[in-house]
């Protein structure tokens, strides 16, 4: 790809700007923005980030909820060739110290209240900062619209190359360490690609209702979505029977969700049909979902279920479990109902073995998957890097098996990672703060299987001698220090951990129990 001049992806939204003017394209619940104001506010805010001394390639960091902000800050840092850097709105403040120490961002577009909880945690100088105001009509000051009032309307996307990075797409390392997967707008254009590609894509008049955090997955669908003419509902938070009832009323026509938020819709709807009358795809993913729970989402929810399976390091999906896939899985071979799809179009997805040889049709071996959507490694961490690209390959790190068809399925992790509530959470990120408190010996943090969140993080911990077993106490002290999805929710004190020779802990060994009777590893 190198320095090959391709197309801006803010310039593609503006192109669709024009064609559907005066359609909605961002709705919530307190306002509506046309693609007319979303593109007249999108450039006034790139001429602002322009205005406040950023150059090409500096970093904005996103910290808030689901809101139009983070669709408009997105649209100007393409136009402006700015990297978008996204803090999940679910970090702590320290977490939220540390992404920005990390991305070195020049501005963070964030609320009062948030600057409060994080400044502390800032490192150096205070990045500038873009405050909008905690509701939506509220009359507190707000630097972004007075940013946006005072900038002009007219905004001339900037030319872009295939490696130019775009995104730094956060995700905490397996080694604990923070890291950020560089999109390039190269990646950008063959993730709008895919999803432009896909058969069951969104057209003129559909309704996307976007209800996961869209600083990161749910996002990705944005700019397709934008580029289509298609109507997007932001959902600021999820609970089972608002949700249901808004989406009716907004009929939205097509959704993504993790696992988690299906299994909770289920327990609200027992024994409806089709409550969302106007729903033609249920995209689930970010998380394995177990075979009986998709066949009872389809009982309820109709022929709509559809997967997909990818990372931020392959920008976004790059296998698909399509509608029809599910159903002729439920009609002749339910055990497909497993699997997380076939590779889309452009995505070469292969199953390796550890030399990098392709393993025989049904054999386990690791996901390695090569082609335009592939990242360009991780920011500023080349052995990080280095541990997963290999000759512009993706190692992912995932087990898994493909049949004749090419339908693969997932099989285990070789990476020890629990994915709870479609999170990523790294169990040595969680030990490392088990350790910093006094009375922790030793720890090992792994994920166990549960209904509601697919799995749950757990923790065996020897205490130092003298030290009195309070799981409480320990919950409190993760709380403070880590987001809600990575705290364990079962702490167990043990007498001793199991060990290797080398005297490393043995995870799945502890982990192994309480898997007995379970199909997968991966719940």
């Amino acid at each position: 790809m190198g320095q090959r001049p391709v197309a801006n992806v803010g310039a593609l939204v503006s192109r669709s700007a024009r064609a559907f003017a005066n359609r909605i394209a961002i709705k919530t619940p307190a306002l509506s923005l046309s693609y007319a104001e979303l593109e007249r506010r999108s450039n006034r805010l790139a001429n602002a980030l322009l205005g406040l001394g950023l150059k090409r390639g500096d970093r904005v960091g996103i910290y808030l909820p689901n809101r139009p902000e983070i669709v408009e800050v997105e649209l100007a840092c393409y136009k402006a060739g700015l990297i978008k850097a996204p803090f999940n709105a679910r970090l702590s403040p320290a977490e939220v110290g540390e992404i920005a120490a990390n991305s070195e961002a020049a501005v963070i577009v964030t609320t009062a209240l948030r600057v409060e909880a994080f400044r502390p945690h800032i490192r150096g100088a205070m990045p500038s900062l873009l405050l909008v105001a905690e509701r939506a009509g509220s009359d507190e000051p707000s630097s972004y619209e007075d940013a946006l009032a005072s900038a002009s309307d007219a905004f001339a996307p900037v030319a872009v190359t295939a490696d130019e990075v775009a995104v730094l797409h956060y995700t905490s390392g397996s080694s604990g360490v923070l890291k950020a997967a560089m999109q390039t707008f190269g990646n950008r254009l063959a993730q709008l690609r895919k999803f432009l590609l896909r058969s069951e894509g969104m057209n003129e008049g559909a309704v996307l209702g976007l209800v996961g955090p869209i600083t990161h997955a749910s996002g990705m669908q944005l700019v397709p979505a934008l580029c289509c003419g298609v109507t997007i509902r932001l959902f600021d938070s999820f609970e089972p029977s608002r949700f249901i009832a808004d989406m009716r009323a907004d009929r939205v026509t097509h959704t993504f969700m993790v696992p988690t938020m299906i299994n909770m819709l289920l327990g609200e709807l027992e024994g409806q049909y089709r409550p969302l009358p106007d729903l033609v795809r249920l995209g689930y993913g970010a998380a394995p979902m177990a075979p009986a729970r998709i066949l009872r989402a389809m009982d309820v929810f109709g022929p709509v279920l559809s997967q997909g399976y990818g990372a931020g390091e392959t920008t976004s999906g790059v296998c698909a479990l399509t509608v029809a896939d599910h159903l002729y899985a439920r009609a002749a071979r339910p055990e497909r109902l497993a699997s997380c799809g076939r590779p889309l179009l452009e995505c070469d997805v292969q199953i390796l073995d550890d030399d990098g040889q392709p393993v025989a049709s049904g054999e386990i071996g690791e996901i390695v998957v090569g082609g335009d959507d592939v990242f360009a490694g991780y920011w500023r961490a080349p052995e990080l890097t280095a541990e997963v690209l290999k000759n512009g390959r993706y190692h992912t790190g995932d087990l898994a098996r493909m049949d004749d068809e090419g339908f693969v399925y997932i099989v285990d992790r070789k990476k020890d990672m629990v994915i709870s509530g479609g999170f990523n959470v790294y169990p040595s990120e969680v030990e490392a703060v088990l350790y910093q408190h006094a009375s922790v010996k030793e720890a090992c943090v792994f994920a166990i299987p549960d209904d509601k969140w697919g799995e749950a993080v757990a923790a065996h911990v020897v205490l130092n001698p003298g030290s009195v077993a309070d799981s409480g106490l320990l919950d409190a002290f993760c709380g403070e220090r880590l987001a809600g999805f990575k705290r364990p929710r079962h702490i167990e004190f043990v007498a001793q951990l199991p060990k290797n020779p080398n005297g490393k802990v043995m995870r799945k060994a502890v982990q192994a129990p309480y898997w007995a009777g379970q199909e997968r590893m991966v719940n």
